[in-house]
């Protein structure tokens, strides 16, 4: 009797202790689907400054989530737009009005988290540079001259500074004698530098932080004579009102549990590796803010005001 007792008791502890055993397995079930994952960035720097920027954030990725997580640099910011659409991309770092361009045109896509700059923002604005030692010191003066753009779907290199110089009755495509996309926002400045470009447009986070500081300290401004430039060098003659700092964001139909991880792994980075999330501004960054696709609808307001604009014309 006291055998049978123990072997039921057995039994009952078996039935008890398989579900405890068979949880971390239904849990991890979407390795299973999505055995490896990748990171697509928008081309703000060149492809050689950007992986470099990334790698670090990628291989944290990789430890943190227990998949491999690669890295792809976009050519081009609609390239990141049609990776999503496609399934081929997970992850993405997107400008605001790429992110908003992916949602107007039904790509299933949810934003995980932006970057609060050093001056406590999670955000930034648009801006017109020209040279210091040229003669321009307003807009007016730029009447008729050429303006280095950096991609269709750009923010601050396109459709905010169309959007914010339409509100004050200038339309970039009649104003300017000539406009160009770059490609990035590197090459926009370095348009300018060159002299192929009067003016560009580009992003502003704070004085000491943009395009323009981050390739001074990459040494890639130079004068003619070899001189090094810096934010000095270069005068803003138009600055857009405030715009969100674009998202990391990803797939909505990965797996809920993945994107959970996911969330929780981005919000972790600046502590976690407080040497891969300083690698994203060059330390300039405080944190990282969690965001949904509210914050992102005066951008989508934008991009529609801009599309109405373009057809009328």
């Amino acid at each position: 009797m006291p055998t049978r007792r123990l072997f039921a008791g057995a039994l009952a502890a078996l039935a008890l202790a398989a579900p405890l055993r068979a949880a971390p397995a239904a849990a991890q079930d979407w390795k299973v689907k999505v055995p490896e994952l990748t990171l697509a960035v928008i081309p703000v720097e060149n492809a050689t400054g950007t992986a470099d920027r990334y790698a670090p954030l990628t291989a944290y990725l990789s430890k943190a989530l227990g998949v491999p997580v690669k890295l792809r640099v976009a050519n081009d910011y609609a390239a990141v737009i049609e990776g999503q659409r496609a399934g081929n991309i997970q992850i993405a770092f997107y400008g605001p009005a790429s992110f908003a361009r992916a949602v107007m045109t039904g790509v299933k896509v949810e934003p995980v988290v932006n970057q609060k700059h050093e001056n406590g923002v999670s955000g930034y604005h648009s801006v017109l540079y020209v040279r210091a030692d040229s003669p321009y010191r307003t807009l007016e003066d730029l009447k008729g001259k050429n303006l280095a753009l950096v991609d269709p779907n750009s923010t601050s290199g396109n459709q905010a500074p169309r959007y914010f110089l339409q509100k004050a009755g200038i339309e970039v495509d009649k104003f300017f004698g000539k406009t160009v996309y770059a490609g990035s926002h590197e090459n926009a400045v370095l348009a300018l530098v060159q002299g192929t470009a009067d003016a560009a447009a580009n992003l502003w986070n704070s004085e000491t932080d943009t395009v323009v500081t981050r390739m001074a300290t990459k040494g890639m401004l130079k004068k003619p004579d070899g001189t090094p430039m810096g934010q000095s060098d270069f005068r803003v003659v138009f600055k857009s009102e405030f715009l969100p700092e674009g998202p990391f964001a990803v797939l909505a139909s990965l797996p809920d549990d993945l994107k959970a991880k996911i969330r929780a792994a981005f919000l972790a980075l600046p502590k976690a590796d407080k040497a891969a999330f300083d690698r994203l501004s060059d330390g300039k960054d405080l944190d990282l803010t969690p965001v949904t696709l509210k914050d992102y609808q005066p951008i989508i307001d934008m991009l529609r005001f801009n599309d109405d604009q373009r057809r009328k014309s």
